[in-house]
């Protein structure tokens, strides 16, 4: 299994955004008031909050990190793939920096990690928004066997308090899957969602 402690995840990060980015890429803006699995969050919200987490982990990777922080420019205009496309460049060429897994970054609010973990935490949230994506607009979504493999490796990292879970914090609590679900189905399940999730009729 990947250990995301010891492991460069920026080939399997950059290959998260882009299957996420396919995703994107079919949203129309008739979408964009569809709900997702985040309850919070409309497809448009969503789409939002994609962006800014990419704009924001560019500007931390940057060296210096971009003052001030950019974690809210969410700003899709009128073109919410493009967007995303821009912000997803963005951060992938902030992680190729040599050297950039051994570095310190600081995570918005949620303290300071190296930069392999803050790797794997975009990961994960760019693999599973991916997903939130395509349930929402009922399209197809298949990661990789090695993708889900690394992202099951982080997310079975994130503990289980109320700090990292809920309200407020970088992830939702988890939701129980069978033990013998799918590495994916398991994926989301310790992310917060339910696979069997779908879009209201």
């Amino acid at each position: 299994m990947t250990d995301p402690t010891t492991a460069d995840l920026r080939d399997l990060h950059r290959r998260a955004l882009e299957l996420a980015g396919r995703a994107v890429a079919q949203v129309t803006s008739a979408d964009l008031d569809r709900p997702t699995p985040c309850a919070e969050w409309t497809l448009g919200e969503l789409l939002r909050h994609m962006v800014s987490e990419n704009r924001g982990f560019a500007g931390a990777a940057a060296d210096p990190p971009a003052r001030p922080p950019v974690w809210d420019d969410d700003d899709l205009g009128d073109d919410p793939f493009g967007a995303y496309q821009d912000s997803a460049t963005a951060v992938v060429k902030a992680f190729s920096v040599p050297g950039f897994p051994d570095r310190q970054v600081e995570v918005r609010e949620f303290g300071v990690f190296p930069g392999r973990a803050a790797i794997g935490m975009h990961l994960i949230d760019n693999l599973v928004h991916g997903w939130d994506v395509a349930v929402s607009i009922d399209v197809s979504y298949r990661p990789d066997p090695e993708l889900v493999a690394a992202g099951l490796a982080v997310a079975a990292r994130v503990p289980d308090t109320p700090a990292s879970r809920g309200p407020g914090a970088a992830f939702d609590a988890r939701v129980p899957v069978p033990g013998d679900a799918p590495d994916f189905q398991r994926l989301l399940g310790l992310l917060g969602r339910s696979p069997s999730w779908a879009a209201p009729c």
